[in-house]
């Protein structure tokens, strides 16, 4: 438990703030003292939430966040600093979902998948590496999937963004020895990301596979004992999934 003070008073940043992981990992955090920075498109869910937090006494601010808006990442970033002084942790947990088979052609959600799960956590990087690299520390999670480690039917273009997520997150991890990268890769969890399938069939199948997840607590509390440990421990990955499922 004494490893959970190292959260304490801790700047961290959230990504897809609004719902799900995003949002129970805000609750799980503020309730261990860390200092909060909400993004997400929603801003009237940001707004809630960061009330409920603020009443609890965690400070806490938030600003509306497109991922995939290189710029609009970047103010997000600066207005963090502006706010708090510095960016101690950033957790990249914004992602889309929308699963179909090849033969769907639908590429417009490809693209959409790959603007968000890639190229928003890229950009995130981007904005906080130069930050992290001044303090000579930082902290950068990325939330992947256990469809970053195995591939299955319709869900070709999603693993192929968190395949790529665990890839340049090893590399900047050996990169630079200051600063600590961890990929937390959940399986099946309680979440919005099943409402973005449009693919008929597979969403039939998805919501089958659904009836077994596990709440997105779970995968708070493996982000929190991630950025928990001291400084010189580097938690590279944690797989997290619900004892009565494959998948």
């Amino acid at each position: 438990m004494a490893a959970k003070a190292n959260v304490s008073g801790r700047v961290v940043l959230i990504t897809g703030a609004s719902s799900g992981i995003g949002a129970a990992t805000a609750r799980e955090l503020a309730a261990e003292g860390a200092r909060l920075v909400l993004g997400a498109r929603r801003t009237d869910r940001l707004e809630s939430l960061a009330g409920e937090l603020a009443a609890t006494g965690t400070e806490v601010r938030w600003q509306r966040l497109d991922v995939t808006d290189r710029a609009d990442v970047a103010r997000f970033v600066d207005f963090a600093v502006a706010q708090f002084g510095r960016v101690d942790v950033l957790v990249n947990n914004a992602g889309l979902m929308p699963l179909s088979p090849f033969t769907a052609l639908k590429v417009d959600e490809w693209d959409r998948m790959i603007d968000v799960n890639l190229k928003g956590a890229l950009y995130g990087i981007a904005a906080v590496l130069p930050l992290m690299k001044g303090q000579k520390s930082g902290h950068i999670v990325n939330i992947s999937s256990i469809a970053g480690r195995r591939v299955m039917p319709t869900a070709g273009v999603y693993c192929a963004t968190k395949f790529g997520l665990h890839a340049l997150s090893e590399v900047l991890r050996i990169e630079n020895d200051d600063i600590r990268v961890t990929v937390i890769s959940p399986g099946v969890t309680e979440s919005e990301l099943a409402d973005t399938i449009t693919d008929e069939n597979t969403k039939a199948m998805v919501a089958n596979i659904r009836k077994l997840a596990m709440g997105a607590d779970a995968v708070a509390r493996a982000i929190s004992f991630a950025i928990a440990q001291p400084e010189d421990i580097d938690v590279g990955e944690i797989m997290v999934r619900p004892t009565r499922t494959t998948h």
